[in-house]
């Protein structure tokens, strides 16, 4: 499982790569745009100086005054940043001064609208030929009427307006997506801080099964044992032995408890070398020989499959005290030289399909046991063999499980 800060990188390189072009074109648009909107202004007031206020101008006038108060209504709600603010700012401020400037007829505060509209609303492959063809037509008219001088100057302004209103239909575009991105960047770590949660609380449910089923069920045997003693004959001797076991098994399951405890911290954690012991208290605890081997050359194993290794033995021992009644067990641990290191625990001579694979009550034996072995990239099986029962585990000796 990939861990909360590569799950996001990409996100996040994305966001930055946004970022970065945010403020470029904030940049561009701190620039230009004041310069761009004052020329246009001064070409207005030299095609026609007059104040809008009367005949066809004031309509001219009223449109535009309308458009003011819709910008500054939208943006007000939808503004983002500072740079957002101050175009919107200058944007006003000049469409206040060409209303004091105003000629009769649609002059350019028309035009400054028209552009406006078209820069927002229609998209690049559309909008600049629609530019083109009203330019065009407007340089005929002014040819016309002979004031080209005049036409170059609010021409000139009037393409450089647009192009700044792309740039800031792209800032708004970047606002959007950087959003967007936000939005994924924070469900993504959400999900891993969930993933994360119920994985720990799996690898909780697991090390305390297999710590408490494995002494409390050699607990339960001797318990047992002691109690058919002292209904048989109280003065037996062995009983004394039987529930001196019993003592040390609630020993050493307190002790395993609290190395569990430990290996939620990665300290100490149990590994192959802890296995003859293992294999030795078997013995004594249950009075079934356990015959451990070990082959090949030993390699450092990663923590987590270590742990898989001791606890997938410990736990195939407890089944086998659970379900099976065998004349003796086998444990093997292989080191195969190909970066896998094996484990086979095999009860003989019990013919029972139980065995050392059975599931507790609770079902979480043989199922704790897998979902070790393949959290690692590693393989469990678990079978009846004619004779008795035999789990094997496969992993790689360097497996980890990921946070």
């Amino acid at each position: 499982m990939p861990t909360t800060e590569s799950a996001t990188a990409p996100a996040v390189a994305r966001l930055q790569q946004v970022r970065g072009g945010q403020e470029a074109l904030v940049r561009r648009l701190t620039l230009f745009a004041p310069v761009v909107l004052v020329l246009f202004v001064v070409a207005a007031y030299y095609a026609a100086p007059g104040l809008g206020l009367r005949g066809p101008a004031l309509l001219v006038t009223v449109s535009t005054a309308l458009f003011v108060v819709a910008v500054l209504g939208r943006n007000a709600t939808t503004a983002r940043s500072p740079a957002h603010l101050g175009f919107v700012g200058v944007l006003v401020a000049t469409s206040v001064a060409l209303m004091c400037v105003q000629p009769a007829g649609p002059g350019p505060a028309g035009m400054l609208l028209a552009v406006l509209c078209v820069a927002r609303l229609l998209p690049v492959r559309v909008g600049v030929p629609v530019l083109v063809v009203g330019f065009v037509g407007l340089e005929v008219f002014e040819t016309v009427t002979g004031q080209q001088y005049v036409t170059i100057l609010v021409l000139g302004s009037l393409a450089a307006l647009y192009g700044l209103m792309y740039l800031a239909h792209r800032l708004v575009a970047a606002n959007r997506q950087a959003e967007r991105l936000l939005a994924e960047l924070h469900e993504s770590r959400l999900a891993q801080a969930q993933a994360a949660g119920l994985a720990e609380r799996q690898r909780l449910a697991r090390e305390m099964h297999d710590v408490l089923a494995h002494s409390l069920s050699g607990l339960m045997l001797q318990l047992e044992g002691a109690r058919m003693l002292v209904e048989g004959d109280p003065a037996d001797p062995r009983l004394r032995a039987t529930v001196e076991r019993a003592h040390h098994l609630c020993r050493t399951g307190l002790d395993e408890a609290r190395r569990a405890i430990g290996t939620l911290r990665d300290d100490d954690l149990p590994g192959p070398e802890r296995l003859p012991a293992l294999a030795e208290a078997f013995g004594r605890d249950h009075g079934v020989a356990c015959d451990y081997v070990e082959t090949g050359t030993p390699q450092e194993l990663g923590s987590q499959a270590r742990l898989a290794v001791y606890r997938v033995a410990q736990e195939a021992l407890t089944n086998v005290a659970r379900h099976a009644a065998p004349d003796r067990v086998e444990m093997r641990l292989d080191w195969t030289g190909r970066g896998r290191v094996r484990l086979t625990v095999e009860d003989v001579g019990s013919g029972n399909a139980g065995g050392s694979g059975a599931a507790g009550g609770g079902g979480y034996g043989l199922t704790g046991m897998r979902e070790r072995a393949e959290l690692l990239g590693g393989t469990l099986d678990a079978g009846p063999t004619g004779h008795g029962f035999r789990v094997t585990l496969e992993v790689p000796v360097g497996a980890e499980v990921a946070a």
